[in-house]
């Protein structure tokens, strides 16, 4: 990768790094996500101290992939607005 030498391609790398991140971003919570559902629901079905657990963990990790998805649409909204 080379050193950007203008405002443009300082953007466009940044840019680049965030369209990179965002996805391995919404993968790890997927995942951890995904993890600590089926050990509340399933593993741990009879204690309901772990399904209240397991139900606010899919409220915040729904809720994290909105807010990034919304970011990370924002970011491409004002980089086609101002770059084109």
């Amino acid at each position: 990768m080379s050193t950007p030498t203008t405002y443009t391609e300082l953007v466009n790398s940044l840019l680049n790094l965030i369209n990179l991140l965002v996805p391995v971003i919404i993968g790890v919570v997927f995942v951890v996500l995904a993890f600590k559902i089926f050990d509340a629901w399933v593993v741990h079905a009879d204690d309901e101290k772990k399904q209240e657990e397991g139900r606010q963990y899919a409220i915040t990790g729904v809720i994290v992939m909105v807010v990034v998805v919304v970011i990370w649409g924002i970011v491409a909204l004002i980089k086609n607005s101002i770059f084109g």
